[in-house]
C-alpha cells in the first residue's frame, strides 16, 4: 500500500506519519503530545502487521491528541511473547496496546506458556474476520479439481504456530471432522512464514483470513497452484448458520460436509471445532490496553477503535482490498467472550488436547 511504510524484521519499531487533526490540542486530550506504541506479536510484513499498519492510521485519524502512533513488532511463541509482556512489563499508562490475533485455547487449556489472561486486560475492541481453509492442489493424483476432492488426500500436511495456534488448529479440524488423516508441523513464526512453506511444499493445508485469501494467497491460487476448500461460520445450538454473499467461489463449511456426506457435521471433532469457530470466527483480532490503564485513556482509545473501525474511508480501503469488509465487535461482546472461556465443556477440551498431537 503506498501510504504505509516498507516493514522492518524482527524486534523493530516503525514511527507512522499520518495526516490528521493539526489543531492545538485540547487541554484533556489525554494523548497530546504522547507516543502510542502498538505491540503486534507475529513478525513484521506478515497478514497482521500489515492489519495493524492499515488500521493505525484510522486510529490516529480519530484518537483525541493526534498522538505518534508506533508498531513494534514481537514475534514468539506464536503470539504468547507479546501478549505476556502486555501483562507482566509494559506501563499501564495508556502508551502501549497490543493489537493481533488471540488465542482462546491457549487460555482455556491453562497452558503454562500464556500466563496472562485475556480478561484482565482492559479491551479496546475487535476485528471481524474470515477464516479460509485452502491447500495445494497437488495433495491429491491428478490434482484438486474441486473442494469435495479433499477427501482423495491422505496424511495432509497442515502448517502451525504451535500446537494452540488457530491458523493451524482450524485446518486440522475440519480436516478430522471430514475423516481425512492429516499431521500439524509446529513452529512458524507467522502466517507468511506458513505460506512460504506452502509454496515450497513443505506444507499441504493451512487455514487464513479472508483478505490475506484475496491478497498475498491469490497469485498461488490463480496459478492452480492452489485451492480454497471452504470458509468457516458459527453454527448454532439449531444448527443454524449465515453463509456470507460475498464468498460465491468458496462453499461455507456445513455446506461442503453436507455435499460430501449428505449431513450436517457431528461428533467430538465437529463440536471442536464449531467452539473454536465461534471464539474466533467472529472476533479474530483485538486490541488490549495492559489492566490498570487509566481511564480517560481507555475511554479515548475505546471510542477511537470504534470511529476507525467505521470509518467510510477504512471500509472502503478494506473491500477495495479484500473483497469484503472488517467488522467491528464491541466491548460489551468482546468481554463477554472471553469470560466465556472459563465455560468451554470438559469434553471439547478434550477433543482439542488430543488434537493438539497433531495426528488424526
Amino acid at each position: 500500500m503506498s501510504r504505509l511504510l516498507p516493514a522492518l524484521t524482527g524486534w523493530t519499531t516503525l514511527a507512522l506519519s499520518v495526516l490528521g487533526y493539526s489543531g492545538p490540542a485540547a487541554a484533556e486530550d489525554f494523548y497530546a503530545g504522547k507516543r502510542l506504541t502498538i505491540l503486534v506479536g507475529l513478525e513484521a510484513g506478515g497478514t497482521v502487521d500489515t492489519l495493524a499498519r492499515t488500521f493505525s492510521i484510522y486510529l490516529r485519524k480519530h484518537l483525541r491528541g493526534n498522538p505518534t502512533i508506533v508498531i513494534q513488532n514481537m514475534p514468539g511463541a506464536g503470539g504468547w511473547a507479546a501478549t505476556n509482556y502486555l501483562q507482566e512489563r509494559a506501563a499501564a499508562d495508556g502508551t502501549t496496546i497490543l493489537y493481533g490475533p488471540w488465542d482462546p485455547l491457549g487460555q482455556a487449556l491453562a497452558d503454562q506458556g500464556l500466563r496472562a489472561r485475556y480478561e484482565k486486560f482492559d479491551f479496546l475492541g475487535g476485528t471481524g474476520d474470515i477464516r479460509v481453509t485452502y491447500g495445494r492442489t497437488d495433495i491429491v493424483a491428478g490434482g484438486i479439481k474441486a473442494p469435495r476432492d479433499i477427501m482423495k488426500a491422505d496424511n495432509v500436511l497442515v502448517g502451525a504456530l504451535n500446537n494452540t495456534d488457530i491458523s493451524g488448529l482450524l485446518p486440522h479440524l475440519t480436516l478430522n471432522t471430514l475423516g481425512v488423516k492429516n499431521k500439524m508441523i509446529v513452529g512458524y513464526r507467522g502466517g507468511n512464514d506458513v505460506f512460504l512453506a506452502m509454496q515450497r511444499g513443505e506444507i499441504q493445508f493451512h487455514s487464513t483470513s479472508i483478505s490475506s485469501f484475496r491478497t498475498r494467497n491469490a497469485a498461488f491460487i490463480k496459478s492452480g497452484q492452489g485451492i480454497g476448500i471452504a470458509y468457516l461460520v458459527p453454527v448454532d445450538g439449531n444448527a443454524a448458520y449465515e453463509r456470507n454473499p460475498e464468498l460465491n467461489d468458496l462453499p461455507a463449511f456445513p455446506d461442503l460436509y453436507k455435499e460430501i456426506h449428505g449431513k450436517m457435521p457431528s461428533g467430538p471433532d465437529w463440536d471442536a471445532l464449531n467452539w473454536m469457530t465461534n471464539q474466533t470466527g467472529e472476533m479474530t483480532y483485538v486490541a488490549f490496553a495492559p489492566g490498570g490503564t487509566p481511564p480517560a485513556a481507555i475511554t479515548d482509545l475505546r471510542k477511537a477503535f470504534e470511529a476507525a473501525s467505521n470509518d467510510p474511508d477504512y471500509i472502503k480501503e478494506t473491500i477495495g482490498r479484500n473483497g469484503v469488509a472488517f467488522s467491528y465487535i464491541g466491548v460489551a461482546r468482546g468481554e463477554s467472550t472471553f469470560h466465556s472461556l472459563a465455560e468451554v465443556s470438559p469434553e471439547v477440551l478434550k477433543t482439542l488436547r488430543a488434537s493438539m498431537g497433531g495426528v488424526n
